[in-house]
């Protein structure tokens, strides 16, 4: 069974050296994580020994591969907590099982008079497809804002639904930049008071913390494989039943019929009504063996160890001149950190990390709107992940301090720390 202290053993890739020997350190893992044996073993095997398309063969390999399948798409239902197997719905990834929602959900039910309500914490995919809807049937969005401590207070959430009446409530669960989390079940319960539907993007929570969709009673939520150590290529909706049953299809073709005529069609039930033509069948696979892994591990400890390392090199960060770090000090945090150092562009910082062997993002990680209000076009992100140590932290803190003294302007007055 795989633990914290020795799970890095379990991650060939975690065991390369790059920059002229100089041992990984991967701190880029909200862009995407790593894959242990096992998961790349489920992918060999699957494709060594029974790999055949799924639902529509008499064969054994279909047989085999078709029961692997649903076997994995039960294992999903119990990582989220699913009442029905057939809320889970597969997905070519978060972002599109948002768009599938938009799409699908947002045609039938949202009009010209409607308001869809973001923050402005939301990743692109969250954004775009309500920006394509609202470009379609001509409804309103709304943003919600920062506060200057990179939070949004509940109240301020409460005083959005009671001014807008929105008919969906699309949010993040966590941040990819600021590192905040934020309470899902009480804006949920907020959101259905003031008549709302709810999606959440659990993208940056699905890895990282345990969830239960149940108790949170959102209506949708969507998450990524890779990011959770799986696959590339798989994401999950989850939806209740209700809803589901209710929506049309998205896509058209093989896998979500249940007859076609030259008339017309009528689309299969759950869930194969929203996975058509061939199915991520590999992909779901390894994800389930990626789920499996990580919650032998233990969610909570996942989370207690990102939250000990995230906040050791924030603290660290923060006693660097020049340096602004984005998102408050004190939170409820996940394991990500985001700065900006004043005279050195993201890019400049993430090639001169590379050089020290840690493997950092950097740019507007996909939140343009965020950055704008931030008031930067750019910032650099170290991630954190499990698989992550203390070692790697201080290794983080010491060579960004390298960084901003080659950057920094000479033979000028010094300027105190910012305390951003």
């Amino acid at each position: 069974m795989p633990t914290l202290t020795h799970c890095r053993d379990d991650f060939p890739i975690l065991q390369r050296s790059v920059a002229d020997g100089i041992p990984l350190a991967f701190l880029d893992n909200a862009a995407s994580t790593q894959r242990p044996q096992s998961v790349i073993n489920a992918i060999t095997d699957c494709y060594e020994r029974y790999y055949a398309n799924v639902h529509r063969g008499i064969h054994t390999l279909s047989e085999e591969s078709t029961t692997r399948y649903e076997k994995s798409r039960t294992s999903l239902a119990r990582f989220v907590n699913a009442e029905h197997d057939h809320e889970i719905i597969y997905t070519a990834g978060a972002t599109a099982a948002i768009n599938t929602v938009a799409r699908s959900w947002g045609n039938e039910n949202v009009t010209a008079n409607d308001t869809i309500l973001l923050t402005i914490a939301e990743h692109h995919a969250n954004i775009v497809p309500w920006q394509q809807l609202a470009a379609s049937v001509g409804c309103r969005i709304e943003f919600l804002p920062l506060q200057d401590d990179f939070n949004i207070e509940t109240d301020a959430v409460r005083s959005a639904l009671e001014r807008f009446q929105p008919k969906m409530f699309a949010f993040t669960a966590a941040s990819n930049v600021l590192g905040t989390t934020f309470p899902v079940t009480e804006w949920t319960r907020l959101a259905h008071e003031h008549g709302s539907t709810v999606l959440i993007d659990a993208a940056q929570s699905a890895p990282h913390q345990v969830m239960d969709v149940q108790a949170w009673n959102a209506d949708f939520v969507v998450f990524s494989g890779h990011k959770v150590c799986g696959p590339n290529g798989i994401g999950v909706l989850y939806g209740k039943e209700k809803l589901l049953e209710a929506m049309p299809p998205f896509l058209g073709g093989g896998g979500m019929i249940r007859r076609v005529t030259t008339d017309g069609f009528e689309p299969a039930e759950l869930p194969d009504k929203f996975e058509a033509g061939t199915p991520p069948i590999v992909e779901a696979i390894a994800l389930e063996s990626a789920v499996e892994y990580v919650t032998a591990i233990g969610l909570d400890e996942i989370e207690k160890h990102e939250q000990r390392l995230a906040t050791h090199a924030d603290t660290g960060l923060r006693q660097i001149e020049g340096l602004r770090m984005i998102g408050p000090e004190t939170r409820d945090r996940n394991g990500i950190v985001s700065f900006v150092l004043n005279h050195a562009h993201s890019h400049d910082v993430a090639h001169a990390l590379d050089a020290s062997g840690i493997a950092v993002r950097a740019g507007h990680h996909c939140t343009m709107p965020l950055h704008r209000a931030l008031g930067t076009s750019a910032t650099t992100r170290a991630s954190f992940y499990f698989y992550n140590t203390m070692d790697e932290a201080d290794r983080l803190i010491a060579a960004v301090a390298e960084v901003q003294k080659k950057f920094a302007p000479t033979g000028r007055k010094r300027q105190p720390r910012s305390s951003g």
